[in-house]
């Protein structure tokens, strides 16, 4: 596996890019909006294809590099289902399967630092975020932080993990860059306490100044959301209800963009041709299987997502391609689902 931990010294947070060969698809955790050219030159070297850019939380103290990684690489954005975050193309929760070719994450929702806190284990590692640092663990007292709940994120949660598990936080302010469940256990201050009331205490006597790019970092960090209004100037989206009256006719094929965990979560619309939007590149280019779709049989191809950014990226890449009746559903899934717009429960055996 290729595993690179990238550092920003202004803010003292660590990035990590996973992939499982070189040349082949890679993710990042925790991107930083002034290291987003150090990313691309490291993945142009590896040859490497950022595939997913993933924030364990809102961050406070950094502006995020997810909306410029999207732009820049047509990535799918991910955060916590509980993220108040305007848009991203993926939100996950608590034991949910992070998928890149040949690396998996599992989600673990871990509040208390904030209330979208998640932390994303592999089989030797966890990425703990802001929930548990070396020889410390996250302020508790701002966005929505919850000091009892962190407690139980990491007594009842990451401290159950095997002692030898690898522990990647997402900052330090030491030089430390790695520890274990073990040795935090035996050797962080903060976790020798003897039950929840005590870590409440602890926490709450900790009389720590605001980060100093709090004011600027969560507003601009809750707007990452990509711009689907110039898509739909542009004539290539439809409403929720335009979407609905076309369901159903001959010439319009649905195409559900999402991942299979998604589909089984939320449902599908009747009908879809499900085509996950990491292979839309091979599927909308010349000799792809959409591309003859729409070229040899004159459908209209009709692109959904969860939230509408993967579809708007894929009906620009569609229309790239030469397939110009393509369109997307403006606000995905959640639009659909507003307007009234029924879904079928997916087939887990089928996918």
């Amino acid at each position: 596996m290729l595993f690179r931990q990238l550092f920003d010294a202004a803010s003292s947070t660590y990035s990590y890019l996973l992939a499982s060969r070189r040349g082949g698809e890679a993710l990042i955790i925790d991107p930083v909006l002034e290291q987003v050219e150090r990313y691309l030159q490291l993945l142009r070297e590896l040859d490497l294809k950022l595939v997913k850019a993933v924030d364990t939380h809102l961050h406070a103290d950094h502006l995020t590099g997810l909306g410029a990684l999207r732009d820049r690489t047509q990535c799918i954005t991910v955060m916590s289902e509980q993220s108040r975050v305007d848009v991203v193309s993926m939100r996950v929760a608590d034991g949910d399967r992070l998928r890149i070719e040949g690396v998996e994450l599992e989600v673990l929702y871990t509040p208390g630092h904030t209330d979208d806190s998640c932390s994303f284990r592999m089989a030797d590692r966890v990425f703990t975020g802001d929930t548990l640092l070396i020889r410390g663990t996250g302020r508790t007292d701002f966005q929505n932080g919850d000091a009892r709940a962190q407690y139980q994120s990491i007594f009842g949660r990451l401290l159950q993990l095997p002692e030898e598990t690898l522990v990647y936080p997402g900052h330090d302010y030491k030089g430390d860059t790695v520890s274990t469940i073990g040795e935090e256990r035996r050797c962080n201050p903060r976790l020798q306490v003897k039950s929840a009331d005590e870590y409440v205490e602890l926490m709450g006597n900790l009389k720590l100044a605001s980060p100093k790019m709090m004011d600027v970092a969560v507003p601009a960090n809750m707007k990452v959301g990509f711009h689907q209004e110039e898509i739909a100037r542009r004539g290539w989206a439809l409403t929720a209800a335009e979407a609905r009256r076309m369901v159903g006719q001959p010439e319009v094929v649905l195409i559900d963009l999402r991942e299979r965990c998604e589909r089984e979560r939320h449902g599908s619309i009747a009908g879809s041709l499900h085509v996950p939007y990491p292979s839309l590149p091979e599927n909308v280019g010349a000799g792809g299987t959409l591309h003859a779709l729409a070229r040899s049989t004159g459908k209209r191809l009709l692109f959904y997502c969860a939230f509408g950014e993967r579809s708007a990226m894929a009906v620009q890449a569609a229309q790239d391609a030469g397939l110009t009746s393509s369109c997307h559903l403006q606000g995905g899934l959640a639009a659909w689902k507003a307007a009234g717009g029924r879904v079928e429960p997916v087939n887990t055996a089928g996918g």
